[in-house]
């Protein structure tokens, strides 16, 4: 994993994290112990998933291009069938809160997709390839 990702994995994580910590707080006033409890695994849910795709994006991103294009939309498209296959597994359970899971997933992906907008949009990246050799110019 380059430092540019390790960079922007961490800034949306931080963030987020954060914001689950008052979504558990909040919930925990609000709904109980159940609240609390889903609350924890909906940003428990949301940080793990996108960190899954930063590092797949970022291990593809070494191979080629491509790759990394493709490794961005089946990791998108294995999180999304993987979160309804859970919700349909867990819509009747009484284990937790489901609307202190389901709001806390809605804000841990607004803050992890706004924060890691944001670290993309600081990072300098080259776009030209400085040691790369041009066939026909030169050796």
């Amino acid at each position: 994993m380059q430092a540019n990702d390790v960079r922007v994995l961490k800034s949306a994580a931080i963030p987020t994290l954060g914001v689950g910590a008052v979504a558990v707080v909040v919930s925990l006033l609000v709904a109980g112990g159940g609240g609390a409890l889903g609350a924890a695994l909906g940003v428990l849910l949301v940080a793990v998933f996108f960190s899954i795709s930063v590092v797949a994006v970022s291990y593809a991103a070494r191979v080629s291009p491509q790759m990394m294009a493709i490794a961005a939309m089946v990791s998108y498209l294995v999180k999304v069938v993987v979160i309804m296959a859970m919700l349909v597994a867990f819509r009747d359970t009484t284990l937790w809160n489901t609307q202190a899971f389901a709001w806390s997933v809605v804000a841990g992906t607004l803050v992890w997709t706004a924060f890691e907008v944001r670290a993309f949009m600081k990072t300098k990246m080259l776009y030209v390839d400085p040691d790369a050799k041009v066939p026909g110019q030169g050796d």
